[in-house]
């Protein structure tokens, strides 16, 4: 659940990476998943646990999002003015309220905790001619009950998809879809494939391949390659390119080195995706001598018909 800030960076298209020998061991070794009771009782107290989350952290879990203008340059646009975007999974609008302040875009904003939507109108910032929140279950509800079809030019999927169950991920993508203009697109960062926190996890949090409970009972997935193909594929997207990026990142003023991979998917079908990366970001923290990899899947889906 951590995120990391950057300050300049480089990238540098590599084939593939490699873990060490203790991190395959470790994996390898961790193979016994909570039972089946466990992970049923996980999946129904979903919300309860992230509005728990929120009600022992408030606002103050998450920094403000600013980085995500510098790695989606499609929420600033000199014509946005008339645009609508839409932001799932908002939390306490870490990543909203940023945005209401850079750009002229007008925001739908969902969650389905109760209490972050009530954290996010409490905001000082919150402006309803600017923007209208909602709770919602993304894997339930219909957006269309609160957005009208295919009405937002921008939608934002941040460190959200993870945390939910694989099983109804697909679901998730298709709502998604029904509210987005032919033309608009989706942006999209979450956890990759052996990142630093799934490979932290004691034994006992393993619910299924990639898939893990953290001790508040919240979960996340770690996105690989092929999990993200299948996904696509499965939903009709044709996928033309796949690659990877290595990403150099130095944070001068806390002495923090980070490289990132970053992984591409290009579609032209229903969601055309245009890009989609890993990104490994390996920190190092000189005080302490701790290295922190972190590795995220970035990228932005096009729909390109109005079906």
């Amino acid at each position: 659940m951590l995120e990391t800030n950057s300050v300049s960076s480089e990238d540098t298209e590599i084939s593939s990476y490699t873990l060490s020998p203790e991190d395959i061991a470790k994996l390898e070794k961790d193979q016994k998943l909570v039972s089946e009771f466990k992970q049923n009782k996980f999946e129904r107290d979903a919300c309860k646990n992230w509005d728990l989350f929120y009600k022992r952290n408030t606002t103050k879990f998450f920094k403000d999002r600013h980085w995500t203008t510098r790695e989606f340059k499609d929420l600033l646009n000199e014509s946005d003015s008339h645009k609508t975007a839409l932001e799932v999974g908002c939390g306490v609008g870490n990543f909203l309220f940023p945005l209401l302040q850079e750009t002229s875009l007008f925001f739908y904003a969902c969650d389905f905790s109760k209490r972050a939507v009530e954290f996010v109108k409490q905001n000082e910032y919150y402006d309803e001619k600017r923007c209208k929140v909602f709770e919602c279950d993304i894997t339930e509800d219909d957006l269309m009950a609160h957005i009208p079809s295919q009405s937002v030019d921008i939608v934002s999927l941040i460190f959200v998809l993870s945390s939910i169950h694989p099983d109804k991920m697909l679901k998730c993508l298709q709502n998604i879809k029904k509210v987005i203009k032919p033309g608009g697109c989706l942006l999209f960062r979450d956890y990759g494939l052996h990142d630093y926190a799934m490979l932290r996890f004691a034994p006992g949090h393993k619910l299924a391949e990639n898939f893990y409970v953290r001790q508040d009972g919240t979960r996340a997935y770690y996105f690989s390659t092929e999990f993200i193909e299948h996904l696509l594929c499965d939903a009709g997207y044709d996928i033309r390119q796949l690659h990877y990026v290595k990403r150099e990142t130095v944070n001068k003023k806390e002495g923090l080195c980070v490289p990132q991979f970053i992984e591409h998917l290009l579609c032209d079908a229903g969601y055309d995706i245009r890009q989609l990366h890993y990104v490994k970001r390996e920190t190092v923290n000189k005080k302490e001598g701790l290295c922190v990899p972190r590795i995220f899947v970035q990228g932005k889906f096009m729909v390109t018909t109005s079906s």
